[in-house]
């Protein structure tokens, strides 16, 4: 079987999950006329890595079973919510590739039913309204070894808890001073169940509703209702909602839906050495540790877009994790490995040097005068002889039609420090005392004759000479071994690159109670390099593969002709292979 072929049948086996075993048996059941999924992120902040595997599973299963997926804000908590959380959640959703049904919906476009459904549980006996203090309904909830204790409210009259809770809603109750409570079991194992909170005072206005409210429903109460109102036939939630789901089966079975919703959990995505809290990354963002909720060294989805990161590798990520119901930890590497499978085919080359070393070729002028007669049919090029500049042409990507780019070879270069070593360590093939010959790319083979020292005993110059037979050709009698490249020091272009290791040092930096605790220090560290007049003039958020360097792209915020900005996506290469 071919690699391609395989990794068609891994990704067909991947798709053979227990979520899309259970709508399949629906399908063939003829169990709903037609089936609806949603993505439910609640607006309190970017999306993250983690919401990536949702987003793909939940609009997945639909397109996959001709369905519809709708996008659904869960705006329960206006204190935390913000109208630019919703956009940018909008605009990653439609960057990953996916559509969803109809206009975006809102449970704050419920509040009205769902305040008639707690008034209709209220009449049903099924909830009530608790004055005690927050500390004293926490103490009476009990834990996992004790029972909780019944509130002294739990039995008032229908009627008391029908004025209290108008009351609640018509402001008459400060923050803490009021809740509505549904009426369960406060002997229950699951402590969910021990009459969970379903509304609560609070005293702000609401980005949809505006002051209309100042009571609000809990997510856990509003999230059911919402699928039901909805028509959802599958809500996929992570394993943490799993002891959720009794009271989620208790809201839409005492509302008393014909055909209710039904979740089910699935493994959350747990990545080494990434934090998917909400709440530690705003603290990141709050406290300047990183630049914004895009900074491209965030989980985010906003940060991994201005990374450079690829819908398609996301996407192929994704696929290759799977969906399973146990939770694990995914190697930080599989993520970098599907992102550089996209990359490959898909962006063109270019020539960066990161850490520039000054060469000047000694014969430049007499060498290249002659480039006419030396040029081989594999070689296109042009001198300008005003500005002593061979242009030379090349394609975009050796293996993909991209066009043509020029690029300017000059007297004075610029060639990477690690390809020059004095004392050259053990496997060494690039330049040296000992082997001062090697290939430009794309040009001629370069032969060092000096290296210049400054006091330090740092190399900062090199003095070479260039063969002329050599453009486009191999050199008669001998054999060059290794291609180092290079940029022009007078028509390259100054350009900040910025490289990136893990933001967290800890493997699973989640765990650590000191969020600063867990940074890598060197996370984020800049050069100042010298790129190829091809890149420095490409749009801003344009990716490339600079030739023996890795994937970057021009930053989409900072990066223009006069001062490009490339942050680096992924390395060239790595030796970790999927299972």
């Amino acid at each position: 079987m071919s690699e391609h072929s395989s990794n068609h049948a891994q990704k067909d086996e991947q798709k053979n999950d227990f979520i899309r075993n259970i709508i399949r048996e629906d399908v063939s059941a003829q169990k709903y006329q037609q089936i609806v999924t949603r993505f439910p992120p609640e607006p309190n902040g970017y999306l993250h890595l983690g919401h990536v595997k949702s987003i793909c599973l939940n609009f997945g299963v639909a397109k996959e079973f001709g369905g519809v997926c709708n996008l659904r804000f869960d705006d329960t908590n206006p204190t935390a919510e913000k109208q630019d959380y919703i956009d940018n959640i909008k605009n990653d959703v439609k960057w990953l590739g996916f559509e969803w049904a109809g206009e975006a919906h809102h449970a704050s476009g419920y509040f009205d039913q769902m305040y008639a459904w707690a008034v209709q549980l209220i009449e049903q006996g099924d909830a009530y309204v608790d004055l005690q203090s927050p500390e004293q309904i926490k103490e009476s909830r009990g834990s996992f070894n004790e029972t909780g204790t019944a509130s002294p409210y739990r039995d008032a009259s229908v009627e008391e808890n029908l004025k209290l809770f108008n009351d609640m809603k018509d402001g008459k109750y400060a923050e803490g001073k009021a809740i509505l409570r549904a009426k369960i079991d406060m002997a229950s194992p699951n402590m969910n169940m021990r009459d969970p909170v379903i509304y609560r005072v609070m005293h702000q206005a609401h980005h949809q509703t505006g002051d209309k409210w100042c009571i609000y429903p809990m997510y856990d109460f509003a999230h059911p209702l919402s699928d039901a109102l909805e028509g959802i036939t599958h809500s996929l939630c992570t394993l943490e909602f799993e002891d959720h789901r009794p009271f989620y089966d208790w809201a839409v079975e005492k509302i008393g839906f014909e055909q209710p919703p039904h979740q089910y959990e699935f493994s959350r995505l747990n990545v080494d050495h990434t934090m998917t809290s909400k709440r530690k990354l705003k603290q990141l963002v709050d406290e300047n540790i990183v630049s914004g909720w895009d900074d491209p060294r965030m989980p985010t989805i906003a940060g991994m877009r201005r990374r450079g990161y690829t819908p398609e590798g996301l996407r192929d990520f994704c696929e290759r994790v799977g969906v399973t119901k146990v939770d694990s930890v995914v190697d930080f590497r599989l993520l970098e490995f599907s992102i550089r499978q996209s990359l490959e085919t898909t962006t063109a080359r270019g020539m960066a040097v990161l850490k520039p070393l000054k060469v000047t070729i000694t014969n430049f002028a007499e060498a290249v005068s002659s480039w006419e007669s030396q040029k081989a049919d594999s070689v296109s090029a042009r001198f300008d002889d005003a500005a002593q500049t061979l242009w030379l042409t090349q394609p975009k990507h050796p293996n993909v039609d991209m066009g043509e780019r020029e690029i300017p070879f000059t007297e004075t270069l610029y060639i990477d420090q690690g390809d020059y070593e004095i004392e050259p360590p053990a496997g060494y093939k690039r330049l040296s005392p000992e082997k001062n010959e090697i290939r430009l790319r794309n040009t001629y083979v370069l032969a060092v004759t000096e290296h210049i020292l400054d006091d330090a005993g740092n190399v900062i110059e090199l003095k070479a000479t260039i063969d002329p037979a050599t453009l486009g050709n191999n050199p008669e009698g001998r054999k060059v071994k290794g291609v180092i490249h290079w940029v022009s020091a007078s028509q390259g272009v100054p350009a900040t690159v910025r490289m990136y290791e893990q933001l967290f040092s800890a493997e699973d930096p989640s765990s650590v109670a000191d969020v600063h605790q867990a940074l890598n220090p060197n996370s984020l560290t800049e050069l100042e390099a010298v790129v190829e007049p091809s890149l420095a003039n490409a749009e801003a958020g344009t990716r490339f593969q600079f030739e023996r360097e890795g994937y970057f792209i021009s930053d989409s915020e900072e990066h223009s002709g006069d001062k490009p900005v490339f942050n680096q996506i992924v390395s060239l290469r790595d030796s970790y292979k999927p299972a």
